[in-house]
């Protein structure tokens, strides 16, 4: 750890991030991960308890059967946060969107009792409005400045700036995952009627909306290709400004041959990231689909 990050601030996400926890520890960030179930009763910690690969094999071979998630708790976030609170080291948290689950306020009820402990204590929590692999984008962003000396005040201002900039276009292989668990929302209201068909999604201002439906895995992947080609020309995007990655679940060889023909449409490679089993116990084993957020110094 440079001298220059430790005189800085610590950066903390929950695990809708998923960036995985060696990537975390490369860049000096904590991960407070949430809780899955299978049986409604034994709940384990993504990731450090049980891994993402796991979950999605299991959600395979037990299909019919709905994992269902926990947020962090209260006291998750005070115990991740107090020991840099008690160092005098200042804290940026990063949460999933608040319109998708209580962590946010998780780690706000967090800050506000260690700031009753601790006078001196200086946490910033930020509701990304973002998840899954734009989320940890993000949050790696907001690793970027603070390496290179931006202080978290400027930090913040930036990031609240730089989250609009982020959209996500994806697929799942069924619409029951999101039904079952009640975050379809405008998707299911849209596309209800159409269950067997795959739809396509997009999240922009941390909502799902619908965009359309098509009528087999290997269309419904050019779809979401041509949906990002799409916003790129509408937008003048210039694929330097920013970080552009595909995300998936259970197929990665899947996802290999999708990034490639990605990469040729639009001339840039993605970087490639597993979707968490945060965000995969809604969507289902089969989530596949790109996203893109500016690079801070594009802002």
């Amino acid at each position: 750890m440079n001298e220059n990050r430790q005189n800085s601030f610590q950066i903390i996400s929950d695990g809708a991030c998923d960036i995985g926890l060696e990537t975390a520890r490369q860049h000096q960030i904590e991960i407070v991960p949430f809780y899955v179930t299978f049986d409604g009763q034994q709940y384990v910690k993504e990731e450090k308890e049980m891994k993402v690969r796991d979950i999605y094999q299991k959600m395979k071979d037990m299909s019919g059967t709905f994992p269902k998630t926990s947020l962090p708790t209260v006291m998750d976030y005070v115990e991740v946060f107090q020991p840099y609170v008690e160092k005098g080291i200042p804290i940026l948290c990063i949460c999933l969107s608040a319109k998708f689950t209580g962590s946010y306020n998780s780690a706000q009820l967090a800050k506000e009792e260690l700031r009753g402990q601790y006078a001196h204590a200086e946490i910033e929590v930020i509701d990304s409005t973002l998840a899954t692999v734009l989320q940890g984008s993000f949050v790696l962003e907001a690793a970027r400045m603070r390496d290179q000396g931006i202080p978290l005040q400027e930090t913040v201002h930036l990031l609240e700036r730089l989250k609009k900039t982020g959209r996500i276009f994806f697929t799942i292989g069924t619409m029951e995952y999101l039904a079952h668990g009640g975050r379809a929302g405008k998707v299911l209201s849209t596309i209800g009627a159409k269950l067997p068909f795959k739809p396509l999604i997009v999240m922009k201002e941390g909502e799902l909306f619908p965009s359309g439906v098509s009528r087999s895995r290997k269309h419904a992947l050019r779809k979401v290709i041509q949906m990002m080609e799409i916003f790129c020309t509408a937008n003048h995007v210039r694929t330097e400004e920013y970080r552009v990655m595909t995300g998936f679940g259970y197929d990665q060889q899947e996802c290999e041959e999708f990034s490639k023909e990605l990469a040729q449409r639009i001339g840039i490679v993605p970087e490639m990231m597993q979707i968490g089993a945060t965000i995969g116990v809604h969507t289902g084993p089969d989530p596949i689909g790109t996203g893109l957020i500016r690079r801070f110094e594009a802002i």
